[in-house]
């Protein structure tokens, strides 16, 4: 029981991850037609909830560890072991390489503008680094939710003869583990 409420919070929380960088990329398409000043008032205003002071950061911190936990918990699993470990790949380039790479120093020069004359000069640059590594992430995240629901699919019993191949393959296991 405990391997399946530690999957469900799993799936939950990279789920939930996956929905948040798709809105970023769902609203990609019109942001990249915004004013400067229009757009650096929705990135100070709509997204605060996103980073640390908010919600979001920690469901990103969360995935990622329940997803390395999950990994180790399925270690003699096959396939859940490999696709898990993919899954924990995705969402470490995801966080916090392609963040801390591309996100964070753009967050960092929004954050100094207080004035319509602080824009920056290059602000459509920091726009594009910061609206294309939110849709990378997102294409990760999706690689990472998947991979994750696979891995469930792939050890659900089709039938009593998977369920015979699971008691002839992974005798450790007990009946509970192998639903």
């Amino acid at each position: 029981m405990f391997l399946r409420t530690w999957r469900f919070i799993t799936v939950l929380f990279t789920a939930l991850l996956t929905g948040a960088t798709f809105c970023h990329t769902l609203e990609l398409p019109a942001k990249m037609g915004y004013s400067a000043v229009l757009y650096i008032t929705l990135q100070k205003s709509l997204y605060w909830m996103f980073g640390p002071q908010g919600v979001g950061a920690y469901i990103e911190v969360s995935a990622v560890v329940t997803t390395l936990v999950l990994a180790f918990l399925v270690r003699k699993r096959q396939p859940a072991f490999f696709l898990t470990l993919a899954a924990s790949v995705c969402l470490l380039i995801a966080f916090p390489v392609l963040f801390f790479w591309f996100n964070a120093p753009v967050n960092a020069v929004w954050s100094g503008v207080t004035t319509p004359q602080s824009i920056p000069a290059d602000w459509t640059r920091l726009r594009d680094q910061w609206e294309y590594s939110h849709a990378a992430r997102f294409g990760l995240h999706l690689l990472a939710l998947s991979a994750l629901v696979l891995s469930l699919i792939l050890e659900t019993p089709l039938n009593r003869e998977r369920e015979r191949h699971f008691v002839q393959n992974y005798p450790q296991m007990n009946t509970d583990e192998r639903r």
